[in-house]
Order: C-alpha cells, then sequence, then structure tokens
C-alpha cells in the first residue's frame, strides 16, 4: 500500500496538498518568515499527525471496549534542535480525558495500545525524538 500527495505551490510561499481523501490544506509560514500567515506550518502539522493517528487509535478502542467519555484532547508539544536542518528532538503528548467516572485503568490500556502497536506515525517519530506521554483524567 501506498499513499500519493500532490502538493502545488500557490505563490510566495505558500503551497496547497492534497490528501488520498481527496481534502486540501493550505502550508505558509508567518509574515515574519515572508509568508502570508494564511496556513498551517508544515512542522507544527507533523505534530497534528502523531496526534490524529493516535487519538483515532484511542477513540476506536475505547468504542470497542464500551467505555463512555464526554471530551478527549491530545495536547502535543514539539522542541526543536537549535541548528538547522531543526528537527524535533523531545516530543510530548498529553492526553486529556473528560468525563463521570472515567475507567482509568481501560483508558490507559487504549492509550498504550496506540502509542505501542497501532500508531504509524508514533512509531516514525520515535526514530528521531524521544516521546514523553503523559494521561490526564478529568472527572466531572
Amino acid at each position: 500500500m501506498s499513499h500519493k500527495v500532490v502538493t502545488h505551490w500557490k505563490g510566495n510561499l505558500q503551497f496547497e496538498s492534497d490528501n488520498p481523501s481527496g481534502k486540501l490544506l493550505t502550508m505558509d509560514t508567518s509574515s515574519e518568515d515572508g509568508g502570508y500567515n494564511s496556513g498551517l506550518r508544515p512542522k507544527a502539522l507533523m505534530l497534528s499527525s502523531l496526534a490524529g493517528c493516535s487519538g483515532l487509535d484511542v477513540v476506536s478502542v475505547l468504542k470497542k471496549m464500551k467505555v463512555p467519555f464526554s471530551d478527549f484532547r491530545i495536547d502535543t508539544l514539539g522542541e526543536l534542535t537549535d541548528e538547522h536542518p531543526k528537527t524535533y528532538h523531545t516530543v510530548s503528548v498529553e492526553y486529556h480525558f473528560y468525563g463521570d467516572q472515567l475507567d482509568e485503568d481501560k483508558i490507559k490500556k487504549a492509550v498504550n495500545l496506540s502509542v505501542e502497536k497501532y500508531c504509524g506515525v508514533m512509531a516514525m517519530f520515535r526514530r528521531f525524538s524521544e516521546i514523553k506521554l503523559s494521561i490526564h483524567y478529568h472527572n466531572i
């Protein structure tokens, strides 16, 4: 299986990229760096991909386990190297679950399955950065 993505220059420092789903996204840089600040930043988009990949896994596993929760958020922070090419040397992934009487053991199991087995983006990140994980339970 392979994925093909076509990225097209839209002028100045702006690019538009497709996706196998057929959806489009715009990438750009800040006005301080010569862009229009009109799109997502490529490196930060990698963090979104990491959170999205793991989040899809976690929700899917929790649904199969019939574990209720009212809200779920992933905060991802990437620390960049000082020298070029600047890459993420450390990435913190914080899973936040909200609900009434959260089943912490099953939630932890779902997160661990994503992190250790299912999330391909997490596996790729591990090749170039240290991953720090935390799970936060917000009983409401």
